[in-house]
């Protein structure tokens, strides 16, 4: 069963994005991000180049012909994207066909419309009786 993984607290998530992204890669994961909406698939592409600054995670679109070799793929659709280890959500819905991967990361700013649908997520993944882990990014930086 996929296990879940919540990030609350996010002063950024496409830089908490990025991070999981490069952690994942570290330890041979391979990842699809999930962005249904073009602006964020491009703003997660641009900043997937250079961030952190010193280091590159690499990645394309989940339709682009190099797709079967590389370790982090940027999807519109998770369902029609291949399974990987790791699906890493930025939609505001559970996205679809997400059992298809060992871990789900779901990454929740502090703005309250996020929180709100995240909240939304949490209650439908815990109901089907998903393991949740849950890391508190304030607390983990000491804010």
């Amino acid at each position: 069963m996929t296990t879940i993984d919540f990030y609350f607290n996010a002063a950024d998530r496409l830089q908490v994005a990025c991070r999981l992204a490069g952690k994942a890669l570290e330890q041979d994961k391979r990842v699809v991000i999930y962005a249904p909406q073009p602006e964020l698939a491009q703003r997660i592409d641009r900043l997937l180049w250079c961030w952190p600054a010193i280091a590159f995670v690499p990645h394309c679109m989940a339709h682009d012909a190099l797709a079967d070799e590389t370790p982090v793929l940027i999807a519109a659709e998770a369902g029609a994207a291949p399974a990987r280890e790791v699906l890493l959500n930025l939609g505001t819905d559970c996205p679809e066909s997400f059992e298809r991967f060992e871990r789900l990361l779901e990454i929740v700013s502090q703005d309250d419309a996020d929180r709100k649908a995240a909240r939304a997520r949490y209650a439908w993944y815990r109901d089907r009786g998903y393991g949740i882990r849950n890391h508190d990014l304030a607390a983990a930086s000491g804010q």
